[in-house]
Parts: structure tokens; C-alpha cells; sequence
């Protein structure tokens, strides 16, 4: 009996370790896009003027590696017609601008000029309320096991304004996005607030508050609401395409992926107590 059994249990194992082959579906490949990642931010304290852009493709699902687009020209232009240039790393897909002046509620527009093609989009620079004060509570959530932050600011009276809060965590690899309009508390003190079982004592968080334009605010919605917000990022990929600002304006039908956007920052790093 001791045998039969014996017997039974190496075949089950035989059987289950020949489940774990690794099937490889053919997909189709659909020709690449170009990838424009334009988030200019101003960070409070700083003057601002260094920038980067990044372009890049899709690629195929299996592939880890992301195509580099060299040999665009970028640059952003303002409302006075004033001319900021992005210049390329070398072969790197890093345009780098180093004299861009950021301005409150000035009006800037992107061209990107590759392979033939001229894309464009256009943003206001929006202000954001400076960070007042970060509080602590051990027992938040609903289950009042999760270590809760809250970021306080002072909205502004008079004027609506719309949010992105990132949480940064160092203890892990993903982090929050939130984004957040002020409708029901206009002029008033409110908070951007992270709840996080996972985190313990000593662990680091960058907490930033971005503003942001109506239209930002409500394309990271879609994104943030596909890629859920459970410990994740609206960066990663996507099960469906959104698209953002930038317009191709030789072939309207080729359109790129990604945003330019334009935000003042206040950052803050807090240690979990």
C-alpha cells in the first residue's frame, strides 16, 4: 500500500513539472509608434531650467528592449515666440534643455520633428499648492492595519485646480499615482493621502504634488483607472491605447503615444516612524 501510494505521488509530480513549459503565443506585431515622454516640471526651489524629453517606439510584447529614436528635432516654444531647444545625447533618445524659463499660466508648445513627421501639442504651466504638513497614522484603512500618510496643502480660493499626487516608496518597486480636483474643496486646507499595508519603520517616501491642467488631469484618470491603483503606475503598459495631446500634424491617422504636460512641483520626503 505504502508503494501504490509512493507511486501516485511521483506521478503527480511527474505531471505537474510538465505543466510549467513555457508556451509562446505568436502575436502580430503592429508597426511601431514613436513614444513621446514630455513631463516638464518645475520643481519649487529650483529655477527649472533643466529639462529632458525622451522619445522612443512601441515594440513587440516578448521584447525587453525599448527603441531609442535619435536624430529628432525638439523643441518648445512660448507665448512670446521664445525658443527652447532640446539637444540629443548622443544616440541615447535624451533631448536635454538647460535654458528653459517656466512661467505661471504661460502658454507653451511642443514640436517634435522625426522621420518626416512634425507632432505637436500645446499646455499652460499650472502652480500647485506648497505641501504644509505630512501626518502619520498607524491604524489607517479599513482594516486599521495599513500605515496611512496624509500631505496637507492650502487650496486656492477663487480658482480651480486640478492635482496629480505620486507616492514613491523605497521598500518597493511600484508607486501611487492620484489625481484630484478641488470642486468640493475650493479655498479650503485639504490632503493627497496614501494607505499601504507593506510599509514598516526606517522606509522612505517621496511624496510629490503636481499641478496639473483639466486636460492632464483627465487623461491620467484613464490611466490611472486602466492600470488600476492597487501599489501600481498608470506608466505601465496599458491593455488599451490612450491617447494623449501631441498631434501629428503631416499625417493626422499616425498619431503618437504619450503627453506633454507642464506642472509646478512640491516634493517632500518623509520617513515612516
Amino acid at each position: 500500500m505504502k508503494k501504490t501510494t509512493l507511486f501516485f505521488v511521483v506521478l503527480i509530480a511527474i505531471l505537474l513539472n510538465s505543466c510549467e513549459d513555457v508556451v509562446k503565443v505568436d502575436l502580430n506585431t503592429a508597426p511601431p509608434k514613436l513614444v513621446i515622454e514630455a513631463s516638464i516640471n518645475w520643481l519649487k526651489g529650483t529655477p527649472g531650467n533643466n529639462q529632458i524629453i525622451r522619445l522612443s517606439t512601441t515594440t513587440d510584447y516578448y521584447s525587453n528592449v525599448i527603441p531609442k529614436v535619435s536624430g529628432a528635432t525638439v523643441f518648445i516654444t512660448n507665448s512670446s515666440n521664445a525658443v527652447f531647444n532640446f539637444v540629443e545625447k548622443p544616440d541615447s533618445g535624451e533631448y536635454i534643455c538647460s535654458d528653459f524659463i517656466p512661467i505661471i499660466n504661460e502658454t507653451y508648445i511642443l514640436t517634435v520633428i522625426s522621420n518626416n513627421q512634425t507632432y505637436t501639442a500645446t499646455e499652460i504651466l499650472k502652480s500647485v499648492a506648497p505641501i504644509t504638513k505630512i501626518v502619520q497614522n498607524n491604524q489607517g484603512g479599513f482594516t486599521g492595519n495599513s500605515i496611512e500618510i496624509k500631505s496637507f496643502f492650502n487650496d486656492p480660493a477663487n480658482e480651480d485646480n486640478y492635482y496629480l499626487y505620486r507616492y514613491i516608496y523605497s521598500s518597493q518597486l511600484k508607486s501611487n499615482y492620484y489625481v484630484d480636483e478641488d470642486t468640493f474643496f475650493q479655498g479650503n486646507e485639504f490632503f493627497s493621502i496614501s494607505q499601504n499595508e507593506d510599509l514598516k519603520a526606517g522606509d522612505k517616501i517621496q511624496i510629490s504634488h503636481f499641478g496639473i491642467s483639466k486636460e492632464y488631469y483627465n487623461y491620467m484618470g484613464v490611466l490611472i483607472s486602466i492600470a488600476g491603483n492597487k501599489n501600481g503606475s498608470p506608466f505601465q503598459s496599458p491593455p488599451a491605447t490612450v491617447r494623449g495631446n501631441i498631434v501629428n500634424t503631416t499625417n493626422f491617422d499616425n498619431y503618437p503615444l504619450g503627453y506633454f504636460s507642464i506642472s509646478k512641483v512640491d516634493t517632500q520626503n518623509y520617513v515612516i516612524q
